[in-house]
């Protein structure tokens, strides 16, 4: 069984180590230091409670535009469960399980760092859920990323009072069935926890995470790729110098032309006399393009792991120095304009694809057209690279930014919000695309190599034709080719790029 990973307020929790924590599917705990701050801040807050009325946003008040009603001692309870029901309002297609998994544990991590005021035990039972597999039935639609991911995480967290239900094992149960199996009382929420629970950016979190570690693994498909089209195009290695690099030292620039350089190392294709003078901008332009993608990404990276490692609930408690605090920390602008930052440079990882795939089969440098035997009576590869067009268009239109786009909410109290939310199904949509288009390249560029033999390519090229060609065969004829566009996409998810 894989080392259990502890959740820690001490510890940073980069992207590197989520994604080694979720791939091998560790269990999770709270550290010592965890349950300790968690405990304090709890019962920080009752201490309060007990000793002052003092209105206090969401705890002894109502929410949004009705936070200056006041509510009872004996009534606290029953307005954090009424806050979990009535927010409980998602729709559209249901959240992919790996991302409710994410979010289980960003919550946890977000609520160990002691300044929420939940119970150890609610926390605990996120963990629980984590660690079992059970995994909350979230929908996708519902949030104005602003007031924290309201009806999304009002879905993750609705099971923990036996409401709602869950996916588990392959079954869907109601929560209350789940908790059953486990002989798990439901949690009774206490001062504060519902709105703990549902404040926070944890939907948008979780996308983000899990599209930037995808777009990753994209930046490095990207070069191998391009470069394989580069070989299949017979094109030029000077755009690749590094000394034209270091005049415009962009990090990204300068990182993709040494991949480039390093891939293309060996080459006998690249050995041969070269036939045209210049290459079309979509060859000789990708570290400027990757390159930009690259920086985009690094950025975008950095904004994820500071959410990942922040507390986004309201009101912030800080028992240290006798504070409660009522803020903002739950708006998602910081992830809104991340999200659309990403959803942009992946995209453009796919534009220039299609154009290079366009080139592959236009007949030109002494490749058939549409890169097949006869042509005419074969169609070839004509209509992969009408689907990369279609698909390229739509993430272009899915590029509009969500978050210069803002609505009223709350009877006005809520008068600005990032639109976080469909920032992040929008940009794991541009993901699933390039994944696509990169792959049609893929199909494209080892066709094209096949009508190059005798002649070879580098040997970490030819590893990649060689387990492409494992999954997608060379294509003499004409054939049903949907099959082909899927494992290609698949292999451009799966394939070790790095």
């Amino acid at each position: 069984m894989p080392d259990t990973f502890h959740l820690s307020p001490a510890t940073y929790l980069d992207l590197t180590t989520l994604e080694q924590v979720l791939r091998e599917q560790r269990p999770l705990a709270l550290s010592d230091d965890a349950r300790q701050r968690i405990e304090r801040c709890h019962q920080y807050l009752h201490d309060r409670l007990e000793q002052s009325d003092a209105l206090i946003y969401g705890i002894n008040t109502g929410f949004g535009a009705l936070c200056n009603t006041s509510i009872s001692p004996e009534d606290r309870g029953q307005l954090q469960q009424n806050l979990m029901m009535s927010h409980a309002c998602g729709t559209g297609p249901e959240v992919p399980a790996e991302l409710v998994r994410l979010m289980l544990l960003l919550k946890a991590q977000s609520l160990s760092y002691g300044h929420s005021g939940v119970q150890l035990r609610t926390v605990q039972r996120l963990l629980d859920f984590y660690n079992r597999g059970i995994h909350p039935v979230v929908y996708q639609q519902g949030s104005l990323g602003a007031s924290g991911d309201l009806a999304p995480l009002a879905h993750l967290c609705l099971p923990l009072i036996g409401l709602g239900e869950v996916q588990f094992e392959g079954y869907r149960l109601q929560a209350a069935d789940a908790l059953h199996l486990f002989s798990w009382q439901p949690i009774e929420l206490q001062a504060k926890e519902g709105l703990a629970l549902l404040n926070g950016t944890q939907f948008m979190l979780a996308y983000a995470a899990h599209c930037t570690l995808r777009a990753r693994r994209l930046l490095e498909a990207a070069d191998v790729i391009g470069a394989l089209s580069l070989e299949a195009f017979d094109g030029r290695p000077e755009p690749f110098d590094e000394r034209l690099h270091r005049i415009r030292p962009h990090a990204g620039q300068l990182s993709v032309a040494r991949h480039l350089r390093e891939l293309l190392h060996g080459s006998e294709l690249q050995q041969q006399e070269k036939t045209a003078v210049q290459d079309p901008y979509s060859f000789r332009c990708m570290p400027q393009v990757h390159g930009a993608s690259r920086d985009a990404v690094q950025y975008v990276a950095g904004v994820v792991e500071t959410e990942c490692n922040a507390v986004t609930d309201n009101p912030n408690i800080f028992p240290e120095t006798d504070a409660i605090l009522s803020g903002g920390n739950f708006h998602g602008q910081p992830l809104a304009l991340a999200l659309d930052f990403l959803a942009i440079s992946v995209a453009e990882l796919g534009s220039i694809s299609e154009r290079r795939t366009y080139q592959l089969i236009s007949g030109q440098r002494g490749l058939p057209p549409f890169l097949v035997a006869e042509p005419g009576l074969n169609s070839g590869m004509m209509i992969p690279q009408y689907a990369a067009a279609s698909i390229v268009s739509q993430s272009k239109q899915l590029c509009t930014p969500a978050s210069v786009d803002s609505i009223v909410s709350s009877n006005g109290q809520e008068d600005h919000v990032s639109m976080g939310a469909n920032a992040a199904t929008k940009a794991l949509r541009v993901i699933e695309n390039t994944e696509q288009v990169l792959g049609i390249e893929l199909l494209n560029a080892v066709q094209a190599l096949a009508l190059r033999r005798p002649a070879r390519s580098s040997e970490v090229l030819e590893e990649v034709v060689a387990a492409f060609q494992l999954q997608v065969p060379f294509m003499a004829r004409d054939r049903v080719l949907y099959p082909d566009l899927h494992a290609a996409a698949q292999f451009v998810r799966a394939h070790r790029w790095a």
